[in-house]
Order: structure tokens, then sequence, then C-alpha cells
């Protein structure tokens, strides 16, 4: 076997000499220090990190197969204040994972509460880190089939300031400027690439 299909180390391998929270609100931040066993024997030093815990996260993708169309949601992102273009950022439909919930179950609930969506079917696309030098985040991408006659709209919590405004777009135009810089974050990007890739079979699925 390749030795590149199985890590050569895993948890075991890290020792978490000290941990300190550093900041603690909607997010929280710890400082940590550490050592690794390193590649050609041994262990690193201790190395100190600052680590952003944010936790699990789900991102669903609303595709409808009989008229051929996508449901992206549009809202502020304050991370995006400094980079190019506008802070309001073209977005699957996304949420955290609370306690003892599945990717599934998430991605039901926030399909309805930010798109008044309710898919009909869910297939799992993948599981990723976002940002795995500084941040814990797991996000699991899903691709939910769903009516999208009447989606559209301005959706969102109240109680978490939620402005989130509904696009339905033909697949098409989307395909044709998937690397315009309008799609910029990567959860949309790889939904998108994998509904290129998949977008013949579920077509010919849509009565299922």
């Amino acid at each position: 076997m390749p030795d590149w299909k199985k890590p050569l180390f895993d948890r075991d391998d890290v020792e978490i000499t000290r941990r300190l929270t550093l900041y603690k609100d909607f997010f929280r931040v710890d400082k940590i220090s550490l050592k690794h066993r390193m590649f050609e024997g041994g262990w690193t030093e201790d190395i100190s990190r600052e680590l952003f815990l944010r936790g699990p996260a789900v991102g669903v993708l609303l595709y409808d197969p009989e008229r051929d169309t996508v449901a992206l949601v549009e809202q502020f992102r304050a991370g995006a204040l400094t980079g190019p273009g506008s802070p309001w950022c073209l977005e699957v439909v996304a949420g955290m994972i609370e306690d003892n919930e599945t990717p599934e179950a998430v991605a039901l609930r926030e399909s309805v509460e930010e798109a008044g969506v309710e898919p009909y079917r869910l297939e799992y696309i993948a599981r990723y880190l976002p940002s795995p030098g500084g941040s814990d985040e797991v996000m699991h991408i899903l691709c939910g089939l769903a009516d999208l006659e009447n989606a559209g709209g301005v959706h969102g919590l109240d109680e978490e300031n939620e402005d989130i405004k509904v696009h339905v777009i033909p697949v098409s135009e989307v395909f044709d400027n998937l690397y315009s810089g309008r799609f910029n974050n990567a959860s949309v990007l790889l939904c998108l690439q994998w509904l290129q890739l998949n977008h013949s079979r579920l077509r010919g699925s849509q009565t299922c």
C-alpha cells in the first residue's frame, strides 16, 4: 500500500503539554503548547499555537433535478470585509452541529430555517477541514434534493440576527460562472464541482 493512503501518525503521537483559553464568547481561542513525533524519528521541541475552536458544521447544496436549479443563500460575512469584492457572499445553506446531532439532521433543519425548503433526499458528499493550520472546524457537505419551484425570499432567525436572501439559479448559469469569483468560499465551490460530476446521474433520478 502506498504510504500516502494511511497517515504514519495519529493523535497518540501528539502530546499537549499546556492549554490556556485566551478568549471565549461566540467563538473560543485557546493557546496550546505541544510536541509531536517527527518523520525521521524523535520528537519536536515544544511548539506554541493559537487554536480557533469552532467545532463541526454542515453545508447543504439545495438542488432541484426536475427544474435543474440550485438554491444558494446570500448573507453578510464579517470575515469577508477585508477581501476583494463585497462582504455579502453566495453560499450553500449551513449551520453548526449541536450535541448529539447528525450532519443529516442539521442539513434538514438549516434548509428550512435559511431557505424555507425541506429536501426530500440527502446525499453525503464529503468531510473536510477548512483551515487545519489554526482551527478545529470540521465541515460536512451534502446535497439536498428538493422542489425549488416556490423557493426564494428572505429567511433566517431574528434571534440570531440572520438576514438571508435565497437565490434560485439555473444550473447552466452556475456552471458557466463557476470560476468568475462570485463563488468565493470552499463549501460552495466543492458542492458545485460535485454537482458537475454527478449532474447527469441526479437528473436521471428526479422521480426517485
